[in-house]
């Protein structure tokens, strides 16, 4: 990986990051995206754009430094665990999972609501996960899988932390979705970038 490799995928993933989260917003906040183009307030839509996609340029940096900050961590990982460094990250994908879920159920939810909700937000970044965990293991080697899942899953909810403080509906979405596609992109360039894709 040289500097402009490097400089590339830093580029590109903020890109990404800003385009998903205008995209998101849009959706979140169509009632006032459409009031401001029907009234033709040009100037106040490109504001409120532009202010999603510089959040987006911050969650994608924010995913960003995670996926370098794991690739640390799983060459630490391999050499202090060695064989058994997978089921370690099974474990831990268990574990934060099933904290996701209880944990975000016991603080914000009101008496006698479902955990439901809070069962299918984990379930989708599990899914999430498990397909790009596929397509990363078809692209390299089997053993890819469970450290792509592992990344998909813990890395990301550990970036998404902090909107799940506040529980806001919005910010929990308009953050999810842009760092599981940066995430995504990441883990699925980096190895085209340094040449370790099958023959």
């Amino acid at each position: 990986m040289n500097s402009r490799k490097w400089v590339r995928l830093f580029l590109s993933t903020l890109l990404i990051g800003g385009i998903a989260t205008a995209a998101v917003g849009m959706i979140l906040n169509g009632k006032e995206f459409a009031h401001l183009f029907v009234r033709l307030e040009i100037v106040e839509l490109l504001a409120v754009l532009f202010w999603h996609i510089g959040v987006g340029f911050i969650f994608s940096v924010i995913s960003q430094a995670g996926f370098f900050a794991y690739l640390t961590i799983h060459r630490f990982g391999l050499g202090f665990f060695r064989s058994l460094w997978n089921s370690v990250q099974l474990v831990l994908i268990v574990f934060v999972l099933f904290d996701l879920v209880y944990f975000r159920y016991m603080v914000f939810a009101d008496k006698g609501d479902s955990i439901v909700p809070y069962l299918l937000v984990a379930l989708v970044i599990l899914l999430v996960g498990l397909a790009v965990a596929y397509v990363k293991s078809v692209q390299t080697n089997k053993g890819a899988f469970v450290p792509a899942l592992f990344f998909m899953v813990v890395v990301t909810v550990i970036e998404w932390f902090p909107v799940l403080r506040i529980n806001d509906r919005d910010w929990l979405y308009l953050m999810l979705i842009p760092l599981l596609l940066c995430n995504a992109y990441q883990l699925l360039i980096l190895h085209k970038l340094t040449g370790g894709a099958k023959q």
